[in-house]
């Protein structure tokens, strides 16, 4: 299991986290991140969160990962507009974010022909999934395929996330190396949406026990490139969850080892 970063390092990878586009009742419209992730960034990959705002063209995606040393795709209430998967059009009560979509999309390509170590959270893996030409099942429970992943909204927020099915994980892969201990593991289950067709380059690093890609990398990146359907942002911290799970946590080191490594090419390069 890799080592913890030193959160008071002054050598501390900056690393973008994506927000979303939101209008807040009675307020002006405002770009929003969930403090879990930023402090997933902060503590858990010991890094400098940047958040990055929904700005869709008016943000230049090429110049943005060139000054950052990792980027992390969060969750998020809303989908993806099916258009950009060739998907049909969602169900009218779906809640979309296409400033979002305009804003992730381009900048995963970016990121990955730069280099910049990407780690996806549910919509952030969904997210990737598609830039690169793969499609998703919009209703996962519709499908008569696939057990329940949805969590239910009625309970606390803890048992919400609490431990919901096992992966496999694929042998020999980036998954696999950052946990050997085990080639199944419990993870949390939060979504609706799920992969239907993964997209050519990227490879499968665990499944579901009912066949769900729950888990990917990308075969031919320069760094860290892995993707994951459940949330590890949440039960990561020691001593903080009830449920705190040290497979979540050497997730987020080995994401942040690799954003130090990015930062520490980028400062010294000779």
């Amino acid at each position: 299991m890799p080592q913890a970063l030193d959160p008071d390092s002054p050598t501390r990878p900056l690393i973008g986290v994506s927000a979303c586009s939101q209008q807040v009742p009675g307020r002006h419209p405002a770009f929003a991140v969930g403090e879990k992730y930023v402090r997933a960034v902060s503590e858990g990959a010991g890094g400098i969160p940047l958040v990055i705002p929904a700005l869709g063209d008016a943000l230049p995606p090429d110049q943005l990962v060139n000054a950052l040393d990792g980027l992390l795709l969060t969750g998020s209430p809303s989908n993806i507009e099916p258009h950009h998967y060739q998907g049909l059009p969602s169900a009218p009560d779906t809640l979309h974010d296409p400033r979002r979509d305009a804003t992730t999309l381009p900048l995963i390509r970016a990121a990955i022909a730069a280099g910049v170590p990407i780690l996806g959270l549910c919509r952030g893996f969904q997210e990737m999934n598609v830039a690169f030409g793969g499609t998703l099942h919009q209703k996962l429970h519709e499908t008569g395929q696939y057990q329940e992943h949805r969590e239910d909204k009625e309970l606390p927020l803890d048992e919400q996330y609490r431990q919901g099915h096992l992966v496999r994980i694929a042998k020999g892969g980036v998954l696999a190396g950052i946990w050997p201990a085990s080639d199944t593991v419990p993870v949390n289950s939060l979504h609706e949406q799920g992969i239907k067709d993964l997209a050519p380059g990227l490879v499968v690093e665990a499944t579901a026990e009912d066949g769900l890609v729950e888990a990917f990398s990308i075969a031919n990146a320069r760094s860290f490139a892995l993707a994951v359907q459940w949330h590890p942002e949440w039960q990561w911290q020691p001593g903080v969850s009830a449920n705190e799970f040290p497979f979540y946590r050497a997730l987020l080191e080995s994401f942040g080892e690799a954003c130090l490594a990015r930062r520490r090419e980028r400062t010294h390069p000779n």
